[in-house]
């Protein structure tokens, strides 16, 4: 049974190591620990990235466990081959190595065969509808949401089109397939999500193999699954789809037992921007010289102004896992950096000799 190695993390009241901690004690996952980082290569990595990454690496290292780097690469009109390359780079940089680099894409294959199983069990179909009807019947809170019409389309109507949709018949957008859930549902997550979408774009690694592509929430439960990731650990926006997360592991053929996820607070820093999308407008509007300019919160940008890895690891062990977002001062992390040792300065003459006469 894995056991806490006492890295600095795990001394405080760290609600994430109490889960594990707990997991571990219940042989919930025969004492595996297993977590992963699982990055959108869609730009450089920030210091926000940095926090997650030493969460899951930290926690894989306290118990004992190992941790992939996954890429998230469901969106192909928005990733390069550059950002992968530069995301394992930096991940080397701030002192971890993955057990395996991997792939969303790595397991389209098996995501579209479980999407097959949920169509022939009634719980998933192919919709016809534009994705703004969609959008409009989704409802909101408060707002109840509207069934479409092609909620109980028989099943094989459903897996004959989603073949088709595979084999590229349909142009962008005509039709999805979506999860039979609850419309009614409080959690707007819940709301017969998309969990296919038709996208004839090429993929930065797959090619023209694929023009149907996953959701994040379709992918992201079951690629944890397919890996054997035990505790998938997620910043604070995700609370809310845990509960799909949930949901569909639980409809779904399993080996072992599915995946937890928990969520934390990310970092935030005083005068600092931490929004990828905001960074890449710089670079492309030149703003900047590019994601390793000095002034930029990546980590090529802060290891280019002088910033030791092991300063940017120690603020975010001592910054914990909390339930709460909260904005650090910048003033905090720079009181990690040591200042550059300075010469000790030279030793006092020595005192003029005397001569007596």
């Amino acid at each position: 049974m894995a056991e806490p190695t006492g890295n600095p993390a795990e001394s405080s009241s760290d609600f994430i190591h109490q889960v594990v901690r707990a997991d571990i004690q219940q042989d919930t996952y025969g004492g595996r620990v297993q977590t992963r980082f699982p990055p959108e290569p869609n730009g450089y990595l920030h210091i926000g990235h940095a926090k997650a990454i030493v969460t899951d690496f930290g926690v894989a290292e306290d118990f004992g466990g190992t941790c992939n780097l996954r890429l998230d690469d469901t969106n192909p009109g928005t990733e390069e081959t550059e950002y992968v390359e530069s995301i394992i780079a930096d991940i080397e940089w701030l002192g971890y190595s993955p057990a395996h680099v991997v792939h969303a894409s790595d397991y389209f294959e098996q995501l579209y065969e479980w999407a097959k199983y949920l169509v022939r069990e009634g719980l998933a179909y192919v919709d016809d509808q534009s994705p703004e009807t969609i959008r409009e019947q989704r409802g909101g809170y408060g707002k109840p949401g509207i069934e479409s019409p092609y909620r109980n389309r028989p099943a094989e109507e459903s897996l004959n089109l989603l073949r088709r949709m595979r084999a590229g018949e349909f142009p962008d957008g005509s039709r999805c397939l979506r999860a039979r859930i609850d419309m009614q549902a409080e959690n707007m997550w819940l709301r017969d999500p998309v969990m296919y979408r038709i996208r004839h774009q090429a993929h930065h690694s797959t090619g023209t193999e694929w023009c149907i592509y996953p959701t994040y929430d379709w992918a992201h439960g079951q690629s944890d699954a397919i890996e054997g990731v035990t505790h998938s650990l997620c910043s604070l926006e995700f609370n809310s789809h845990r509960p799909l997360y949930d949901w569909f592991l639980s409809h779904l053929p399993l080996d072992g037992p599915a995946p937890k996820q928990r969520e934390f607070a990310r970092l935030e820093l005083t005068h600092t921007i931490t929004s990828k999308r905001r960074l890449k407008s710089l670079v492309t509007n030149n703003i900047v010289d590019g994601w390793d300019d000095p002034r930029m919160p990546t980590l090529r940008g802060m290891r280019r102004r002088g910033y030791p890895a092991a300063a940017i690891r120690a603020f975010c062990q001592a910054v914990g896992t909390t339930k709460n977002n909260s904005v650090k001062a910048i003033e905090e992390f720079e009181s990690f950096v040591a200042p550059p040792a300075r010469a000790p300065p030279p030793p006092p003459p020595p005192p003029a000799s005397c001569s007596w006469v």
